[in-house]
């Protein structure tokens, strides 16, 4: 990003003021990028953007930094201010009315703030990051309503949605009522929905009001929770649709405490395709190497069906890592395939040329490994090379 080190953006993510004609008014965002980014890299990334990003981003962050690589793709993640005017911004109806008590803020912003979502802040992002269009949306309480609303009503905004203790028990559940409709009819193949429930205080005032037995309870006391059940309820039975659901109650967690299990739950449910399959066998000296390269191209098409985009099916340090075990283990065949998928799926990195360089070394090879160095110092014009290049002529004019 302009005129901040990169090391800050790993770190802690960038704050920015973003100004938006639809809301006339400026919005405080929070980007933060991948833990291996690079920013002379082609490579794109899918994106996370979260709801009430003053109390939400740091759970996903935390999120994203334990699990990305392995559970989770590499994500660039935004964080978006609700601070100033969250309750017109996230609810879906205009109340006047609320469990019997005046509603003094502005409400039923829900649509415009999605405008300004597809048609300001989305192209922003897209403009001036390494982006795709597959993107995640994340909401806690009103934010969960919202993020509902999108999924129901603009669902080709975001692939996933994670909604948090959503507020279905809105305007005398509206959005739920709603909901039956649209779920019965839309075909949401491809799109994934995951939902939670703070279970620790289901009833305020009576702690004898337990998952087993809220729906039968007709106070206003559990009606939260009640619209969250009734909705996963309907959800699941819907299962023509193709929506990808799932959803988890949390009986040690409040509403104030539900998000950081609820991201990293959500997350890994909707990316449950992501993970690395068979990884042991990357590890084992006995595992063949065609046997090798097929599970590689196996997660190349799974990756490519999911994502709807071509994406290298390891990170290239992967590679990398790989090839050199091999080496150090005496399995030249396997070590030079895993150099050559490194070259293959990342053909513009002088890493992967210069990893390859070393392979052709090990090999007493100098012709090929200075094939690969100059290669390597093409693409960069790193002199490191050149000194590298110049040491293996130096060394093979003694011979």
């Amino acid at each position: 990003m302009p005129g901040l080190a990169q090391s800050h953006l790993l770190e802690t993510g960038e704050k920015r003021g973003f100004y938006s004609e639809i809301l006339q008014e400026q919005r405080t965002l929070w980007i933060k990028y991948p833990k291996y980014f690079n920013q002379e890299s082609p490579k794109e990334y899918p994106v996370v953007y979260i709801l009430d990003a003053e109390t939400q981003f740091r759970a996903l962050d935390a999120v994203s930094n334990y699990y990305e690589g392995h559970f989770l793709p590499d994500m660039i993640l935004v964080g978006i201010s609700n601070a100033d005017h969250r309750m017109r911004d996230l609810t879906t109806s205009e109340m006047k009315m609320r469990y019997g008590w005046p509603v003094r803020e502005v409400t039923g912003g829900a649509e415009t703030f999605t405008r300004f979502l597809e048609f300001e802040l989305i192209p922003y992002i897209d403009s001036i990051l390494p982006t795709t269009d597959y993107r995640t949306l994340i909401g806690h309480s009103f934010g969960g309503l919202f993020t509902m609303n999108v999924l129901l009503n603009h669902g080709h905004l975001f692939r996933n949605y994670l909604a948090i203790d959503p507020s279905l028990d809105w305007d005398h559940q509206k959005l739920l009522n709603q909901s039956k409709e649209i779920l019965a009819q839309k075909d949401y193949t491809g799109k994934s929905l995951f939902v939670s429930l703070s279970a620790a205080s289901i009833h305020m005032q009576n702690e004898s009001i337990t998952m087993e037995n809220v729906m039968m309870d007709t106070s206003e006391y559990t009606l939260f929770a009640r619209s969250i059940i009734a909705f996963t309820e309907y959800a699941e039975s819907q299962k023509q649709n193709g929506l990808n659901f799932a959803w988890r109650d949390y009986p040690d967690d409040v509403h104030g405490s539900v998000s950081l299990p609820s991201i990293r739950d959500g997350l890994i449910s909707m990316f449950n395709w992501y993970q690395l399959e068979s990884f042991w066998k990357f590890n084992d000296f006995e595992t063949p190497t065609d046997e090798l390269q097929e599970l590689v191209l196996y997660r190349e098409r799974k990756l490519k069906d999911h994502f709807g985009y071509a994406v290298p099916p390891f990170e290239e340090e992967l590679f990398n890592m790989l090839g050199y075990m091999a080496l150090e283990s005496e399995q030249p065949n396997k070590a030079l395939a895993f150099f050559q998928m490194g070259i293959h799926y990342y053909p513009e990195s002088p890493n992967a040329y210069d990893s390859m360089a070393d392979f052709y070394l090990s090999r007493k090879d100098h012709a090929n490994a200075l094939l690969h160095l100059k290669k390597a110092y093409d693409l960069s014009g790193n002199e490191s090379y050149l000194i590298k290049i110049e040491k293996i002529q130096k060394e093979g004019s003694r011979q």
